[in-house]
């Protein structure tokens, strides 16, 4: 149901613009439908930010329940920022603070980079479990995705995730292990989702915190986690967010590194990611780039566009999905813990006089 452009965040225009339905502050008060009120902690750094923010909204947006969704997006303190994303958080986001006063239904934090061997001693870390401790006492659920998890694995049971030999990224697939389980419900056996990161959580850590895995891969490992209590925090590690092409900019970024020599070998393929035609267009393109720099040439134009035709979206439903799903969660919760508010004002004496 309906996202609400409760401000001027670009997001809001953007996502309008590619069909979904967002209404206006002044509409949506006209509206008899229910509101959940999702704050959206945003870690990513300036040049992931606004596209991070678009991905996580959009999935909030594609919900089905009647509903209106709020969405309040926030960052810590302590992160550096350039002048254009500094200008953009100031204008567009909101205060933690005031938002603890407003209450939130619900809560989602982003993955973040990290230039620290720990994550205890990135500037974020200590922000960032203030705003988990909060989370834990006052909103139904908090979804973590990929570094956010492995932060608030360590800052609850103080479970230090495992270095990999190699980046681990690309699209791969996975089993559904609990079927049962709400936050999977109607979600496919089999079904793919896209990774990147350096270190993981294994299955047998998020076990021995007494986390239920709820999905993982052969290749990747556990993907989907949850508390005990059912989905009080879901932890990802993979990325169900990205679109299509995110990957793709993450690839070019590593390509731009061997042009300027900031690396000394061409990065890997994702894994699992580009179709067979794409190993062409990037030898053809490596070999050039070796010829210019020993002919001290300019170097050649990253064939971004001739790869956007390689790729194939295998995850994004599912993403949609078992988003879908979570939100439902949280809403159902919410209901009751309103109806539950709404019992104990009711006076014995007058079962009929509520206080709203």
């Amino acid at each position: 149901m309906p996202l609400v452009a409760h401000n001027k965040l670009p997001t809001f225009t953007r996502l309008a613009s590619e069909g979904h339905t967002v209404l206006s502050e002044e509409r949506a008060l006209r509206q008899d439908i229910r509101e959940l009120h999702i704050g959206f902690l945003n870690m990513m750094p300036d040049a992931a930010l606004a596209a991070t923010e678009n991905q996580f909204i959009r999935l909030v947006g594609n919900c089905n329940q009647i509903a209106q969704f709020y969405v309040y997006p926030f960052t810590l303190p302590g992160l550096y920022r350039e002048k254009k994303a500094a200008e953009h958080i100031k204008q567009h986001y909101f205060d933690f603070e005031e938002l603890q006063k407003q209450g939130l239904d619900a809560l989602i934090v982003s993955g973040a980079n990290v230039q620290q061997p720990f994550l205890i001693d990135e500037p974020f870390w200590e922000p960032l479990t203030k705003v988990m401790e909060w989370s834990l006492e006052n909103v139904a659920s908090t979804l973590c995705s990929c570094l956010a998890t492995h932060a608030i694995v360590k800052q609850l049971y103080d479970i230090d995730r495992i270095p990999l030999k190699e980046k681990k990224w690309g699209v791969y697939s996975h089993q559904t292990i609990e079927k049962e389980h709400p936050l999977m419900r109607n979600i496919n056996t089999r079904f793919d989702a896209p990774h990147s990161r350096y270190n993981e959580i294994s299955k047998q850590q998020f076990e021995e915190a007494g986390l239920i895995v709820l999905a993982e891969s052969e290749e990747a490992g556990a993907h989907i986690a949850v508390s005990r209590d059912q989905f009080r925090v879901v932890y990802f590690q993979g990325h169900p967010e990205y679109d299509v092409n995110s990957l793709l900019k993450e690839y070019k970024r590593e390509v731009i590194r061997y042009m300027e020599d900031e690396i000394n070998e061409p990065p890997p393929f994702p894994e699992h990611y580009f179709d067979y035609g794409a190993k062409h267009i990037i030898d053809t393109y490596i070999n050039t780039i070796k010829d210019c720099k020993y002919e001290k040439k300019d170097l050649p134009v990253f064939p971004e566009d001739g790869l956007n035709e390689c790729i194939d979206n295998t995850w994004g439903d599912t993403g949609k999905a078992i988003f879908n799903n979570w939100l439902g969660l949280v809403y159902g919760l919410t209901s009751h813990d309103r109806l539950k508010q709404y019992m104990d004002e009711v006076d014995p004496k007058n079962p009929l006089g509520i206080k709203i």
